[in-house]
């Protein structure tokens, strides 16, 4: 996977309404899965615990549905580059969902799409993104998101 680069929020007005990246695959081990409870104090069981999560619904541990949203950073540092931005800051999320269940040691990655681009009077944009987490080999997105940032120029 490449990055893929615009030279200006302006050119990010031509994409609206297209997928415009992929990003690569991550593996979620049980190392990032307990220091991700240790930072949010989630240690339910069926996150952090292999032996009783064996017997559990899923027969392994799970991602916390927190910890892969919080990967879309990540996957938007690696995928998306936009240049003539001083600062991009992220905004909110209007709406996540977590259709799927993520085994301990699946690999995750991310499809973007632009949905829209709305320039601020505080000299910025406000980009809106619809992100689609897939765990290779499900057959649902892990995570669905809308998020908002904003481009300071």
């Amino acid at each position: 996977m490449s990055t893929r680069i615009f030279d200006n929020p302006e050119q990010l007005f031509a994409c609206t309404g297209q997928e415009i990246a992929v990003s690569d695959w991550l593996s979620v081990d049980q190392r990032r899965i307990n220091r991700f409870a240790d930072a949010t104090e989630d240690h339910q069981w069926i996150h952090v615990d292999p032996e009783r999560a064996k017997a559990g619904p899923f027969g392994s541990t799970i991602v916390h549905g927190y910890l892969t949203l919080s990967l879309i950073p990540y996957f938007f540092s690696q995928a998306i580059q936009v240049n003539g931005v001083r600062i991009t800051i992220n905004y909110g999320v209007n709406r996540v969902r977590f259709p799927s269940p993520v085994p301990v040691d699946s690999r995750l990655r991310a499809h973007i799409k632009l949905l829209s681009v709305t320039p601020e009077k505080d000299n910025s944009h406000q980009v809106m993104w619809e992100v689609v987490v897939e765990r290779e080999g499900g057959g649902k997105p892990a995570c669905v998101a809308e998020t908002l940032e904003r481009l300071y120029l």
